[in-house]
C-alpha cells in the first residue's frame, strides 16, 4: 500500500512519471534496476520504500538464500551479514550483536513488532532467536545503528526486522527438510523440517497462511569430558495462522496466532567437580490483529498484539535455577502516512506499551511490570532527484525514569545514476530492565554464590548517540560500499561492589550507570558478476572498540571481519558456492591472550531436479575447527566441527 506514496513523491520532486522513476542501489543490497520497486525494506522509516533509497545503513537478506542451506535459528540467518557478529552469550548460547553493541542492544521485530527479550531476565537467554521457521520468511531487514527515533527502548544498536510470506491471490506453499551429520563421534547432528502454505479463501476478500517447523539438535559432547555437553540437545516446534481479510480497497484486517515449544537440556560441570544436569523448558506465544488503510488523503495503520514467554528451569542438584519466568508485552500502537506539499512526506504516531514479569526474585509478590508510552513523527523530504533528508524523532515515557527523546537526521545525496552518497546520525536508548529498576531485587548466584547482587530504582537509561557516513556504488556488473561509523556508549550498566555488605561473608553488587563505550569503525561491501556463470561477493568490517572508562578495548570483540562468497553456475538448474567466514584475534584482558583468529570454510550446492523439487547439499566448517570445544580455555563456544548437509524443498 505505502509504496505509492513514496513512489508519487519522487515522481513529484524528480518531474517526471512514475514509471520513469529507477532507483539506484544503496550499500551492499545489490538491485537490478527494473526490478527495484519491486524492492522495499520498510525498518529503516516505519513505511515501505525502495531499497535504493533507504536512509540508512541497511543489510536484506533473502529468504529464498536461507532455503538452500541449514539455518537453525535467527543466529544462522545473519551469518555473514556486514557489521553483525553472532557472539557468545555463555552455555553454548548466541546473541546478535551489531557494530560491537551488546546483544541486548539489538531489537527484534516480526513483521514490524517487537518481540520481548528474556534475556533482561534470564542468564545466556536466546530463547528469542526461534520465533520464525526459515520456511515463512520472505525477507530479513537489518538495520545497523540506533533505530529508538521509530521504535524507542532496545534499538540502541540496531534493529532486525523478520518479514513473513504473505497470503497472495493465488494458493502457493513449499515443504523442506535437512539433515546436518557430524563427522566424528561428538553428536550434534541436526535436523529439520518445515512447511509454509498460504492463498485465497474467499478470492480478492479473505486470505489464508500458516506454516510450522520442527528442529532437533543432538546434545554436542564436551571434547574432554563426553560426559557433559559443549551444546545442549534442543527440541523445538512452532506453528503459525493468519488470516487478512480485504472487505474493501482500501482496507485491510490481519489477525494471526503464533506459538512456539522449545527445550534444551544439558549436563554442565558444577562446583567442587560435580556435574549436574540442566533443563529449560520455554512456550512463546504471540496474538496480532492490525488494521490498514489506504486512502485519498494517505496511508493508516492500528495494531494491536501480544507476545509472550514462559520458562521453566530445573537443575538436578538443586540449584538457584530462577525459575519459573513469565514475560508479557502488550503493545497497542497506530500511525498515519500522508504527503504534506510537493516534498514531505510525513508520519505521525504513537504507542502504548504494557511489559510485566513474573520472577520469584523479582520482589516479594514475584511480579512488576512498567508502562511505556511514546509519540513520535518523520518527515521525508524529496528536494529533487539529487537530495533527500529525513527528520524524525520520538518522545517516549517511562513509569520510572521519566522522558526520554530520541531524534535522527539523515541526507541522501545522488551525484549520478551509479553513485549515493549519505549520511547521518541519531540518538537511541535502552531503559533499565524489571529486575534492575527493582529495589527488591536480589539474586545470589553472582561469583559462583559468593555474591549478592541487588536491584537500583535510580538507574538511568544506557544511550548512543550514533553518526555514520557512507558511499555506494553499482555500475553495470560492478557493485561496492563503504561507510564509516562512530558509537558514543553512555550510561550503560555494570553491577558494582559495594564497600561493605550487611551479610558477613558474602560480597554486595549493585546495578548502576557507570561505563562509557566508543565504537567506531569501517564497514565495506563489493560484488561483481565475473561471468555470467561466475559470482564473486565480499565485506569486511573493522571495530574499534574502546571502554571508555578504563581505556582498555572491550573485550570479545574481533578488530578485522570479512566474509566473502563465490557462486558458480554451470548450467541453468545447478549451482553452487564455496564461503567463507574469517574472525580475527579478541582481545580478553590485560591477564590473558587474545583469543586467535580463525577462518570458517562452507561448500553448498543446489540442484533442480524438477520445476517444483530442488534439492541441496554441502559441507560445513570444512577445516573442523570446534573452537572451544577443541580449547576450553580459549575460545567462548564450541562448534560442531566439519559437517555434512543434505535437504530437499518441494514447491507447490
Amino acid at each position: 500500500m505505502k509504496i505509492k506514496r513514496n513512489v508519487a513523491l519522487v515522481c513529484l520532486a524528480a518531474g517526471v512519471p512514475g514509471g520513469m522513476v529507477w532507483a539506484q542501489a544503496v550499500g551492499e543490497v545489490s538491485v537490478p534496476r527494473e526490478q527495484a520497486l519491486s524492492r522495499v525494506v520498510v525498518t529503516a522509516t516505519a513505511s515501505e520504500r525502495d531499497v535504493a533509497d533507504a536512509p540508512a545503513s541497511v543489510t536484506v537478506i533473502d529468504g529464498d538464500e536461507l532455503r538452500r542451506r541449514p539455518v537453525n535459528d535467527l543466529a544462522d540467518a545473519l551469518r555473514g551479514a556486514v557489521g553483525v557478529d553472532i557472539g557468545s552469550v555463555g552455555l553454548g548460547r548466541e546473541g546478535i550483536s551489531i557494530r560491537g553493541m551488546n546483544a541486548e542492544h539489538t531489537l527484534v521485530l516480526v513483521d514490524g513488532q517487537r518481540i520481548n527479550s528474556s534475556a533482561s531476565a534470564i542468564a545466556h537467554s536466546d530463547f528469542e532467536l526461534g520465533w520464525v521457521p526459515t520456511e515463512a520468511i520472505e525477507r530479513i531487514e537489518v538495520v545497523r545503528g540506533p533505530m529508538s527515533s521509530l521504535y524507542g527502548s532496545e534499538a540502541l544498536g540496531g534493529v532486525v526486522n523478520i518479514i513473513t510470506r504473505a497470503a497472495t491471490d493465488e494458493w502457493q506453499g513449499s515443504a523442506s527438510s535437512y539433515a546436518l551429520i557430524n563427522d566424528h563421534g561428538l553428536d550434534g547432528d541436526a535436523y529439520k523440517s518445515g512447511f509454509y502454505v498460504g492463498g485465497p479463501l474467499v478470492p480478492g476478500t479473505l486470505g489464508f497462511n500458516a506454516w510450522g517447523e520442527y528442529r532437533h539438535r543432538d546434545a554436542l559432547q564436551d571434547a574432554e569430558n563426553p560426559a557433559l555437553t559443549a551444546l545442549d540437545d534442543q527440541r523445538a516446534t512452532s506453528g503459525h495462522i493468519g488470516l487478512s481479510w480485504t472487505p474493501d480497497d482500501a482496507q485491510r484486517i490481519d489477525v494471526a496466532v503464533d506459538a512456539g515449544n522449545e527445550t534444551q537440556e544439558g549436563v554442565r560441570g558444577g562446583t567442587r567437580g560435580l556435574s549436574y544436569a540442566s533443563d529449560n523448558d520455554v512456550q512463546r506465544r504471540r496474538y496480532s490483529a492490525a488494521h490498514y488503510g489506504d486512502w485519498a488523503w494517505g496511508d493508516s495503520q492500528v495494531r494491536l498484539y501480544r507476545s509472550t514467554l514462559d520458562r521453566d528451569a530445573w537443575r538436578s542438584d538443586g540449584g538457584d535455577t530462577t525459575s519459573p519466568n513469565r514475560f508479557v508485552d502488550t503493545v497497542l500502537d497506530g500511525q498515519i502516512d500522508f504527503l504534506a506539499g510537493e516534498i514531505h512526506a510525513l508520519t505521525l504516531g504513537a504507542e502504548a506499551r504494557r511489559e510485566s514479569l513474573e520472577d520469584p526474585n523479582i520482589n516479594a509478590r514475584g511480579k512488576q511490570s512498567q508502562s511505556h508510552y511514546a509519540l513520535f513523527g518523520q518527515d521525508e523530504i524529496y528536494f529533487n532527484e539529487q537530495w533527500e533528508l529525513v527528520l524524525g524523532s520520538r518522545l517516549d515515557h517511562h513509569d520510572d525514569f521519566g522522558y526520554e527523546v530520541s531524534p535522527r537526521a539523515y541526507v541522501l545525496y545522488r551525484p549520478s545514476d551509479a553513485l549515493t552518497l549519505r549520511a547521518g546520525g541519531g540518538r537511541g536508548f535502552k531503559a533499565p530492565t524489571l529486575k534492575q529498576l527493582s529495589p527488591e531485587f536480589e539474586s545470589r548466584a553472582a561469583m559462583g554464590g559468593r555474591g549478592i547482587i541487588r536491584g537500583n530504582p535510580d538507574l538511568e537509561p544506557e544511550t548512543n548517540q550514533s553518526f555514520e557516513l557512507g558511499a555506494a556504488f553499482e555500475q553495470g556488473r560492478w557493485s561496492a560500499g563503504a561507510t564509516v561509523f562512530h558509537n558514543d556508549v553512555r550510561n550503560l550498566i555494570e553491577t558494582v561492589r559495594q564497600p561493605t555488605c550487611y551479610e558477613p561473608g558474602r560480597v554486595c553488587l549493585a546495578y548502576d550507570n557507570v561505563a562509557r563505550a566508543r565504537l567506531q569503525g569501517l564497514e565495506l561491501t563489493a560484488g561483481v558478476a565475473l561471468s555470467e556463470q561466475w559470482q564473486l561477493s565480499a565485506n569486511y568490517t573493522y571495530l574499534d572498540a574502546e571502554d571508555r572508562t578504563t581505556g582498555e578495548r572491550l573485550a570479545d570483540r574481533s578488530r578485522h571481519r570479512a566474509n566473502a562468497a563465490l557462486a558458480w553456475s554451470p548450467a541453468a538448474p545447478f549451482t553452487t558456492r564455496m564461503e567463507v567466514e574469517y574472525i580475527g584475534t579478541q582481545y580478553r584482558s590485560d591477564s590473558e591472550d587474545d583469543r586467535p583468529e580463525y577462518a570458517l570454510w562452507h561448500w553448498y550446492a543446489d540442484y533442480d531436479l524438477t520445476a517444483n523439487v530442488s534439492l541441496q547439499a554441502g559441507i560445513e566448517n570444512l577445516g573442523d575447527e570446534r573452537l572451544a570445544n577443541d580449547e576450553a580455555s580459549v575460545y567462548e563456544r564450541a562448534d560442531e566441527g566439519r559437517r555434512y548437509f543434505a535437504g530437499v524443498t518441494v514447491r507447490f
